[in-house]
């Protein structure tokens, strides 16, 4: 079935129709393949409609499959739409398309349409199979003159014989490609590559003269043998789909797009991403709402102005005026725990919540231990968000006793202190896992405060599974506040203070 047709029978699922009118059985395999990569995107969190859908389809029957780099490309241009989803995609595109383009039939001396290696290693790994009598010396030298001239397609059959070789791949064993990949490159050395190839050109007389050019020479060598860890990466990940199969390999590599990441176990590189993630967000969300706001505040219909308007046209009213309404803006306290076990939870939430300052009248924020103390000048004086939250780090003066949490002394010091400062137009939000060591809940002050705002907002970045066992005592607090939300990631953040903002 010609590309075309496919794409113009396509079920609002995506599915290829056939003539009449059900799910096409006829399909290339590389449609399938395509659609299960979609579905894979969708599932790991990345938002692709089915306009993206067929746009990718076009851009796949325009460029083809052949060239990987501009196959891969094409299909980022039109499924990607923010770059810190790119992690994401680049992994899906891995796994399924492993068996698809340069190294899909990768035997290790397979004619597969380029050169094959040749001279006396050639003939030696011709004799005996797809390995020959080769040994790993024999393996490292042929290895070493592929780099030195960077025969591309030489390299991937080495990998190829590589991993065949050195990593001890069984099929249907348990085991991750990470352990395959350690095996393979321990016993290539790529470090002593490094030396020998240097070695190799200072006897050919090709030795760079100077500290500059021998730095460059270096940096040279190591994006060879990256190219060549790249290559054995690639053949390994191929084994694995073939054995397991794209759908389980997917899974099981699947990468959290920086909105999905676990506040509590976020590794540095993902904490970063997350950093780099709150401000595409809130401007997004700032904008939705907007939006909304413009649609759901139109006022009543303003009948004079409607008539007066509609002389123009003869007196038809056919551009109905309505009253403007006065947009109102919740008024925010944020009262959050920084202990150790939820500071990175308690920081991005701050971060949120003043990256949207603008869409509340006022924003007040204090922290705590065990003592408790008001850090709302701290985003006052800097227009940088992260120099205030490294002040709230370093500054505050959150510990009264030993510095392990106690919410029962910090709610009891916040009621003393600044009870009468909560009104009808303010909505407090609590943000900790309520896990209180033991001491006196004082939840007595949550209700003093319930009584006194619009809404008390408890967010917890704990699983729903683990609220209520040990020492945690969140429904001691959750009784007396509107809501108790699991609040893990910036998604689940996001659309609570959404949620807060329209209420």
């Amino acid at each position: 079935m010609h590309w075309a047709k496919l794409r113009d029978s396509m079920d609002r699922f995506g599915r290829p129709l056939d003539e009449g009118g059900g799910v096409s059985t006829a399909a290339p395999e590389i449609l399938d393949v395509l659609q299960g990569f979609v579905h894979e995107l969708r599932a790991a969190g990345l938002p692709v409609s089915m306009t993206e859908n067929l746009d990718a389809m076009r851009a796949v029957e325009q460029v083809g499959v052949e060239d990987r780099t501009l196959f891969k490309s094409a299909l980022g241009a039109t499924l990607i739409k923010h770059h810190e989803h790119q992690r994401a995609f680049d992994t899906v595109f891995d796994v399924y398309f492993a068996l698809v383009g340069p190294g899909a039939d990768a035997d290790a001396f397979a004619d597969d349409g380029g050169p094959p290696i040749t001279g006396e290693l050639g003939e030696r790994a011709a004799g005996g199979g797809a390995m020959g009598d080769m040994d790993p010396a024999d393996l490292a030298r042929a290895l070493l003159d592929a780099l030195q001239s960077m025969d591309r397609d030489a390299l991937r059959r080495l990998a190829s014989m590589a991993v065949t070789m050195f990593a001890g791949m069984e099929p249907g064993r348990p085991v991750g490609g990470t352990y395959y990949l350690y095996r393979t490159l321990r016993q290539l050395d790529l470090d002593g590559m490094a030396a020998q190839l240097m070695s190799r050109a200072a006897e050919a007389g090709e030795a760079p003269e100077g500290e500059l050019a021998d730095r460059l020479a270096q940096e040279e060598m190591q994006a060879r043998l990256k190219e060549l860890r790249d290559l054995v990466e690639d053949e390994i990940r191929r084994r694995l789909v073939e054995d397991r199969g794209v759908e389980a390999m997917a899974r099981t590599l699947r990468k959290p797009l920086p909105e999905d990441v676990d506040f509590m176990h976020a590794t540095k590189e993902e904490m970063a991403a997350l950093q780099r993630a709150i401000y595409p967000l809130t401007r997004a969300l700032a904008a939705r709402l907007a939006q909304r706001r413009k649609r759901r505040n139109r006022g009543q219909l303003d009948f004079r102005k409607t008539v007066r308007q509609s002389l123009s046209y003869g007196g038809v009213p056919a551009d109905p005026v309505f009253r403007q309404q006065r947009i109102s803006r919740p008024e925010i306290m944020v009262v959050a725990d920084i202990s150790g076990s939820v500071a990175s939870f308690a920081r991005f939430t701050l971060q949120f919540v003043y990256a949207m300052a603008s869409q509340f009248s006022k924003v007040r924020s204090w922290v705590f231990i065990d003592g408790i103390d008001e850090v709302t000048a701290f985003f006052q004086e800097s227009d940088d968000i992260t120099e205030a939250i490294h002040r709230v780090n370093t500054e505050a003066q959150v510990v009264w006793v030993d510095g392990h949490s106690d919410y029962g002394h910090a709610f009891g010091a916040f009621r003393d202190r600044h009870l009468l400062e909560i009104t009808k137009k303010t909505s407090v939000i609590l943000l900790g896992d309520a896990r209180n060591n033991y001491h006196s809940p004082n939840n007595e002050v949550v209700k003093q405060i319930a009584a006194r705002a619009k809404h008390v907002y408890w967010l917890n970045p704990e699983p729903r599974g683990y609220w209520d066992t040990g020492d945690s005592i969140v429904s001691q607090y959750g009784m007396f506040c509107d809501g108790v939300f699991e609040c893990r990631n910036l998604r689940q953040l996001e659309q609570f203070v959404g949620a807060i903002i329209e209420a």
